[in-house]
C-alpha cells in the first residue's frame, strides 16, 4: 500500500500514474486524485500487486515534495522503494518493521536525473 501527503493532487497523481505503469493497482487507469475538502490535509492511499512488474519507472518531475508512506511485506515494500528510487529521490525519512511487515515513510522529489532528460 502506498499513502502520499503533503502534496498537490498534481504531484499525487504523477507518483501513482509512474507507479501505476510497473504495477497492477487497485485504481482504474482513468481515475486521478481528487481533493476532499479545500483547507485541510489530502492523503492518497493506493493498492499496488508487486509480484509482476510491467515495466521500469521512467523519471518523473514533481512541483514540489511530495510524503510517501509505503506498508507490507518485506519484499513488496523493498521492490516499490526501489521502484520509486528509479522515478524519483528519495530521502528515507523513518522505517518500522514487524514480524511479517515494515512501514517505510519517504520523501520524493525531482532531482539531478530528472533535470538530465
Amino acid at each position: 500500500m502506498v499513502t502520499l501527503s503533503g502534496c498537490t493532487k498534481e504531484d499525487a497523481d504523477a507518483v501513482f500514474r509512474a507507479l501505476s505503469r510497473a504495477y497492477e493497482s487497485d485504481r482504474a487507469a482513468n481515475e486521478t486524485p481528487q481533493y476532499v475538502s479545500e483547507g485541510h490535509a489530502t492523503v492518497w492511499t493506493t493498492t499496488f500487486d508487486v509480484a509482476q512488474p510491467h515495466e521500469h519507472a521512467e523519471p518523473v518531475r514533481l512541483a514540489s515534495p511530495v510524503t510517501a508512506e509505503l506498508q507490507g511485506g518485506y519484499w513488496a515494500v523493498d521492490q516499490m522503494q526501489a521502484t520509486l528510487a528509479a522515478a524519483f529521490d528519495l530521502l528515507a525519512e523513518g522505517m518500522a518493521a514487524g514480524d511479517q511487515e515494515k512501514d517505510v515513510q519517504l520523501r520524493l522529489s525531482s532531482g539531478v536525473h530528472q533535470e538530465e532528460t
